[in-house]
């Protein structure tokens, strides 16, 4: 499995570390709580809040630089829209592996 990274943060931080920091910070704020809403949505069954849920997280999923797991989103989120959770243990195993690497950052 990809690992996450900094690799497209540092190119659109140019070098500006307060800049660097400041996008940092914000998915470590924001992606616990989106994932906790598709957890929620997933539970009650709410496929179509799920997809929006996901179609929310993969650009977290892009940033971090993780190109295969995006293309898992992509289609995970497809799978939910149509009623079928086919890629839901692959996806949330990628969401486990971002809140460790958000962790340790």
């Amino acid at each position: 499995m990809e690992k996450p990274n900094q690799t497209y943060i540092n190119s659109l931080s140019g070098g500006d570390e307060a800049f660097k920091q400041k996008l940092i910070d914000i998915i470590k704020k924001e992606f616990p709580e989106e994932k906790q809403v598709y957890f929620d949505n997933y539970k009650a069954k709410n496929f179509k809040l799920a997809a929006d849920n996901v179609h929310k997280l993969k650009h977290k999923i892009s940033i971090l630089g993780l190109e295969k797991s995006y293309d898992v989103a992509v289609d995970y989120e497809t799978n939910l829209l149509e009623g079928s959770t086919d890629l839901k243990d692959e996806f949330e195993e990628i969401l486990s592996a971002i809140t460790k690497y958000l962790e340790d950052i």
